[in-house]
């Protein structure tokens, strides 16, 4: 059991290592190449920052482990509202913006119901990942073209934000997106090789290790960064991070993760598709009294996410 937890920690330590690398490296590329920050964050930062739940996902579904790519997006969207905005929210209140109230919680929860409907036969088919795959292509050029215009310079200024700034030579960012890459790869097999062999040692199915340990060790960037938004009392950031995550993590990752190989959802009960639902539809209305998440509306979604925690581990 102890070196199967050390591959799982490894793995993730690998995977984050490896999708700041990757980001890093594709950023500056991308700015030498005269791509404009605001697109940059859109597409080359929304996709590194979740390169680790995207490979994660992929491996587990080429390994015939779909449980475990679904339960990865689900438990990682559960978690990223309950556990990640409830301590960011306890941490410091979280003022929220109006845009986000308006266009993208609506958004998380109409994919959030999107998915529920998609996968009620049991089954995420090729055919409905493409699906998801073209909801994320028209999210990012939705978000783009919205940033762009002049009702919007706050959004487009966010977004460039989270471009890295890279100096050096071509070659250096190059080198930067062939070890990040790497480190993805083998992050991710490490990581999923130690999520099934936990399951196994511990005779449970891999939809719970999806829904918990896998989901909640694939948020910790997430976390990070919420909390530390927090701190610097740039809440805003958080809340934007983590809806837009939950959107990326339905439409993109398991888009993509439907794509290589169709995935089952035997293995989960209505009450997992129900938590992550209900978690998208209460922050609405968490968020629109006063335009803020207060300290005690963080508590309220942390307690949530405990009792669901105990009754998967029950």
């Amino acid at each position: 059991m102890i070196i199967s937890l050390a591959i799982l920690i490894g793995g993730f330590f690998i995977l984050v290592v490896g999708a700041e690398a990757l980001v890093r490296g594709s950023s500056a590329l991308a700015l030498r190449l005269g791509v404009t920050p605001l697109l940059i964050g859109l597409t080359i930062v929304a996709f590194g920052t979740s390169s680790p739940e995207l490979v994660v996902s992929i491996k587990a579904s080429l390994g015939g482990n779909g449980a475990i790519a679904l339960g990865n997006v689900i438990g990682s969207n559960i978690a990223n509202i309950a556990l990640i905005l409830g301590i960011t929210a306890l941490i410091s209140p979280i003022t929220i913006t109006t845009q986000v109230i308006r266009q993208e919680i609506p958004i998380m929860i109409i994919v959030s119901v999107l998915l529920w409907l998609l996968l009620w036969d049991g089954t995420l088919e090729r055919w409905e990942g493409a699906i998801l795959f073209c909801g994320i292509l028209f999210y990012l050029g939705f978000s783009y073209f919205s940033a762009r215009g002049e009702n919007n310079p706050d959004l487009a200024k966010e977004f460039a934000e989270g471009v890295p700034k890279v100096k050096g030579k071509a070659w250096v960012a190059v080198a930067l997106v062939t070890v990040g890459l790497s480190m993805l790869i083998g992050g991710g097999k490490l990581f999923v090789d130690g999520a099934i062999a936990l399951a196994e040692f511990f005779g449970i199915s891999q939809a719970i290790i999806g829904l918990t340990i896998v989901a909640v060790g694939t948020s910790m960037p997430e976390l990070a960064t919420s909390v530390m938004a927090a701190i610097k009392k740039e809440g805003d950031l958080a809340v934007g991070n983590v809806v837009g995550s939950n959107i990326f993590n339905i439409l993109g990752i398991l888009g993509i993760a439907a794509l290589v190989h169709p995935l089952l959802s035997q293995d989960f009960s209505s009450v997992d598709f129900g938590v992550m639902i209900a978690t998208a539809v209460v922050l609405l209305p968490l968020a629109w009294t006063g335009m803020k998440l207060e300290r005690w509306e963080g508590a309220l979604l942390l307690a949530g996410y405990l009792l669901y925690l105990f009754y998967l581990i029950q």
